[in-house]
């Protein structure tokens, strides 16, 4: 009798809590380095018992555009469909890392049946490593270096550099020309706090890649920095 009501409450379960059954729930993409947009199409079918609604279905962020199936929201038993996420890759290079929340009828407005990954590799084809240089208030002024490396089988000539803030000295040393470069950073004063943007110009054939960009900070240290301190 107890195996019988086990039974029983497992399948009640099942067609109670209806999910929409996908084929793949996360998707990889390698992008042309001049394109400008992506897409991925994740397919869907209803494999439940009974009618399911999709309430909402949110990218969480502007860049990424989503539609279902040319507006059908409703799948029947045995009904299948179509998310399509079209993403802007305009400002973005290198792996990035999307999520679509997927909310059917019943579900609560911050508990999504479903979470659909995108993951898109964009072409990073002048790399800055790093991308911030900290340094902490009270410090000495001691400067740092980003490195700027084409990427291989490419040959792209950093024209120029610009710093947004007068609270940093730049210097551009060229190391093979339209290969590799070092920008070396000094800040001028370490009393106030301070940051500036490090605008990075280069001559490449490719619009969305021409201009990269790096960060210096002056600040607080943190508090684990100021536990580590010798």
């Amino acid at each position: 009798m107890k195996y019988a009501i086990g039974i029983w409450l497992t399948f009640a379960t099942w067609a109670l809590g209806g999910t929409l059954d996908f084929k793949e729930l996360s998707k990889e993409i390698n992008a042309e380095a001049d394109a400008m947009s992506t897409s991925a199409e994740f397919e869907f079918t209803n494999k439940t018992n009974k009618a399911i609604t999709i309430k909402k279905c949110d990218p969480g962020c502007s860049c990424v555009a989503v539609r279902i199936s040319d507006g059908k929201l409703r799948y029947e038993p045995g009904e299948s469909g179509v998310i399509s996420a079209k993403f802007d890759m305009t400002n973005f290079s290198g792996t990035v890392d999307k999520v679509i929340a997927l909310f059917l009828d019943e579900d609560p407005v911050d508990k999504p049946s479903q979470v659909l990954k995108l993951k898109i590799n964009i072409p990073v084809l002048v790399a800055l490593e790093p991308k911030t240089l900290k340094w902490n208030l009270g410090a000495s002024t001691t400067s740092q270096t980003i490195h700027i490396k084409v990427i291989e089988g490419q040959t792209i000539h950093v024209m120029n550099v610009k710093s947004s803030s007068e609270a940093f000295t730049l210097k551009l040393n060229t190391l093979e020309d339209g290969k590799l470069y070092d920008l070396i950073v000094t800040p001028n004063a370490m009393e106030t706090p301070g940051i500036g943007v490090f605008r990075v110009e280069t001559d490449c054939k490719i619009q969305k890649h021409r201009i990269q960009q790096a960060f210096g900070v002056v600040r607080k240290p943190t508090p684990a920095e100021m536990t580590n301190k010798p």
